[in-house]
């Protein structure tokens, strides 16, 4: 697989880079450009290659079925000029917008870039063809460019006309096709989480999250590779229903009892024997800890006391260790205590690779305090749970390799 540091002949060369600039911001203010910082190294690289660098990301949701007015209303809250204008700021640049995202204007854009010049195009997803990989859209877009380097890890899950179409199109006629630094370093951080040598075990991972069913599939393959996996959140609810708990108001999924119970009989997973309940989600009151059942009117909020106990024993014998979803509500500072002690015992291990696999645990561990402590904290969570699913591929980096 071909790396952006490695690529030749960039001079003069047009370089399309699939980039993950899907950032937080209301009225055109940026609330976090962590993503828009994390794609500069890639850009820099190209710069001084003296390439002519064309940038293509996706913003929010466009849902291209609704009426037009709320289509046009999508369109306009996920607007990507305000992400130009910061990263010019962060570049030192001027860097150019085309507010087209096909025709003669984004052409015309794009022709009189010069070298070592930076065009930012309008959103991905203002084009419906975008999420279905529409081949003429990925021809159109894939004529744009003499290269392609792929560096929006968060969207390498995903088979799109920007993310795997184009790649496609260029490397059939033979032109370079590479990952960018952000791209390159989650492979090999992840690949270090999906194939785990003998002496890199024990391997525990630990999954938090709302719904068992989101999970089936990297619950599958984790039970393979790992020793333990340590359950915590609302889909702990529905393992404690399968073995005849009864867990009050807490939500659980009926239809994957017989699934829960499945994989609680595998011996490797580890629930929670207390919880931290309220009364009223949005306005706890009446907190508490119960050990076995929740009565009812009560609702889990957080791993008890006893659990937290017994999950940083479990996590202090690891050697390697994979992260994705919280242990209760931590966005309540009532509820963090679980959460706060998964960070710590991860952090406090000295010969161990830890990996949070984005999403709401990365959110939490930056809350916290703990996110530096980590080895490696993934910018993509459903990429990074999808390698994991499926043994270290994804579409849109295979299409490179």
């Amino acid at each position: 697989m071909l790396l952006v540091k490695d690529m030749k002949d960039l001079a003069g060369k047009r370089v399309i880079v699939r980039v993950d600039f899907n950032v937080p911001q209301k009225g055109g203010v940026i609330s976090d450009d962590n993503r828009i910082v994390a794609a500069l190294p890639t850009i820099k690289e190209l710069l001084a290659k003296k390439a002519r660098v064309i940038l293509m990301s996706h913003l929010g949701k466009v849902k291209h079925k609704e009426a037009p007015e709320v289509v046009e209303e999508q369109k306009k809250k996920n607007n990507m000029a305000p992400v130009a204008v910061r990263l010019g700021e962060l570049l030192g640049i001027d860097v150019k917008f085309c507010p087209a995202t096909r025709g003669d204007e984004l052409k015309n854009a794009v022709a009189s870039l010069k070298d070592g010049e930076v065009l930012l195009m309008q959103n991905t997803r203002y084009e419906k063809g975008e999420e279905k990989n529409d081949p003429e859209l990925s021809k159109e877009w894939a004529s744009l460019g003499d290269a392609f380097v792929m560096d929006a890890f968060g969207s390498a899950h995903r088979a799109h006309a920007s993310t795997y179409g184009i790649p496609e199109i260029l490397k059939a006629e033979g032109k370079q096709d590479a990952i960018g630094y952000l791209v390159e370093k989650e492979v090999v951080s992840l690949e270090k989480v999906v194939n785990v040598p003998a002496d890199r075990h024990p391997y525990i991972a630990i999954l938090g999250g709302f719904k068992v069913s989101d999970k089936i599939k990297v619950i599958d393959s984790l039970l393979k590779k790992c020793d333990k996996v340590i359950i915590g959140g609302a889909m702990a609810y529905t393992f404690l229903v399968a073995l005849g708990r009864k867990v009050g108001n807490s939500p659980f999924e009926a239809d994957q009892l017989d699934y829960a119970k499945r994989m609680y009989d595998t011996g490797k997973i580890l629930l929670p024997v207390d919880s931290v309940v309220a009364q009223d989600f949005e306005n706890p009151k009446n907190i508490h800890v119960v050990e076995g059942d929740i009565p009812e009117g009560f609702e889990g909020m957080d791993i008890g006391p006893k659990t937290r106990e017994i999950y940083v024993k479990e996590i202090a014998k690891a050697k390697t260790v994979f992260w994705n979803g919280p242990m209760g509500v931590f966005e309540k500072d009532e509820f963090t205590a679980g959460t706060i002690a998964v960070c710590k015992a991860c952090a406090d291990l000295k010969d161990a690779f830890t990996v949070i696999g984005g999403g709401d645990s990365a959110s939490a561990a930056k809350k916290l305090g703990f996110k530096e402590k980590f080895s490696h904290v993934s910018t993509g969570g459903g990429a990074s749970l999808e390698m994991i699913e499926n043994d270290g591929h994804l579409p849109g980096i295979d299409v490179i390799k």
